[in-house]
């Protein structure tokens, strides 16, 4: 199923992100972006072309030199608990069990014990990680790992997912996986996701809009419908032929980038 194209949930205007030094270095310049409740929107562009920044922006981690981020019509001024970040390293905390890490985000609210832990067995439920709750990180492979981070996550309700290459230190089969466990989680929970990732098959076999980045200063170069259905056949000709026009749309940056030493 595809979402519908109804509310706007994030609407991102004339952004702007500069880092200062000798000379300062324009990350981002001029995005206009909005972002639909309930879809999973990739973002994909040359390697440090500004996409993490574009989320960390998003979350509250980063502020615009210039230009605004709204969720929900409220302009973001940091970070707040309607958004939630995956980030690929998964950060845990390698002293606390899969429930205490779950659990984390929880019990910063008003909660009892008892809320907070059923609360966080049921998004451990959800990922697929029951009978590991009092395993520690060490003892979970890579996938696991980075299921009990998206149970983290979720567990905190946020209204918006912002994951940073979630899935890019996995080997290829165990990211296939949890491409697949993603849509099945978004299935149950329609969460709005904004995914980055180098990877185009990844967003083309999860994303309903891809958003390609150029090379810095990140600008949206074109945004990419994906019409296929869910879940989708990465042999069709259809999907071949759509991660092939976005990979021809990558190079060119890429190409852009080479050839102006940037």
């Amino acid at each position: 199923m595809q979402p519908s194209k109804g509310r706007i949930l994030v609407e991102i205007r004339e952004l702007r992100k500069e880092f200062e030094g000798a000379p300062p270095v324009t990350a981002i310049d001029g995005i206009d972006l909005d972002i639909w409740e309930g879809e999973i929107l990739c973002i994909v562009g040359p390697s440090g072309c500004g996409k993490t920044t574009l989320l960390r922006i998003i979350a509250g981690l980063e502020k615009p030199t210039s230009g605004k981020v709204l969720v929900d019509g409220k302009t973001v001024m940091g970070p707040g608990s309607d958004r939630a970040m995956v980030f690929q390293e998964y950060a845990l905390f390698p002293w606390r069990t899969i429930l205490g890490n779950v659990a984390f985000g929880l019990e910063l609210k008003k909660l009892s014990r008892n809320e907070i832990v059923g609360k966080a067995e049921e998004y451990i439920r959800l990922v697929g990680l029951s009978g590991f709750e009092e395993k520690y990180p060490h003892q979970l492979s890579g996938g696991m790992m980075q299921r009990a981070a998206l149970a983290r996550a979720l567990a905190c309700e946020p209204h918006i997912l912002l994951m940073d290459e979630p899935f890019g230190a996995l080997d290829a089969q165990t990211r296939n996986f949890m491409q697949g466990e993603l849509l099945n989680i978004w299935e149950k929970t329609r969460k709005t996701i904004v995914f980055v990732t180098h990877n185009v098959e990844e967003a083309v076999y999860i994303g309903d809009r891809i958003v390609i980045l150029t090379a810095r200063p990140a600008k949206i170069k074109s945004i990419v419908d994906v019409t296929l259905g869910k879940p989708r056949d990465r042999l069709s000709p259809e999907f071949i032929n759509l991660r092939r026009g976005v990979l021809e749309s990558l190079r060119e940056e890429m190409l852009a980038t080479f050839h102006s030493g940037r």
